[in-house]
């Protein structure tokens, strides 16, 4: 599985941005996938999941729970992370990933099989 995140950019305190990952393969619709994020000199954190199969279940970083919205279209093979009132605080590099097929959502990036190469958001005050 490859992994191709995209959308990200430069945009002001309380914009938005629509981040994509398009997948590789025939199995996008059976993996739980994820957006984690990492800023300058801190690790790298959770932020979104959403289920395999249509996305029934989907889970949030208490810090962006309100504002992002993780959702996929399988037809596509593509994962959305859309964010709206963007803080500063925000800003990072954005990975998505994917878990091995059939596996429910995890918040722990050890649990992701697969990564994007990242995509760097930075929200200006």
């Amino acid at each position: 599985v490859q992994l191709q995140a995209s959308g990200g950019g430069l945009v002001q305190a309380g914009g938005s941005l629509r981040l994509s990952c398009a997948a590789s393969g025939r199995t996008f619709g059976s993996r739980t996938m994820g957006w984690f994020r990492q800023a300058p000199g801190k690790e790298r954190e959770f932020v979104a999941a959403i289920s395999w199969s249509g996305g029934g279940t989907t889970f949030y970083a208490d810090s962006v729970k309100g504002r992002f919205t993780i959702s996929r279209d399988d037809a596509l093979s593509t994962a959305y992370l859309q964010m709206n009132s963007l803080k500063p605080e925000d800003t990072a590099v954005y990975y998505c990933a994917a878990r091995k097929p059939w596996v429910v959502i995890s918040t722990s990036e050890l649990e992701y099989s697969y990564w994007g190469q990242g995509t760097l958001v930075t929200v200006s005050s």
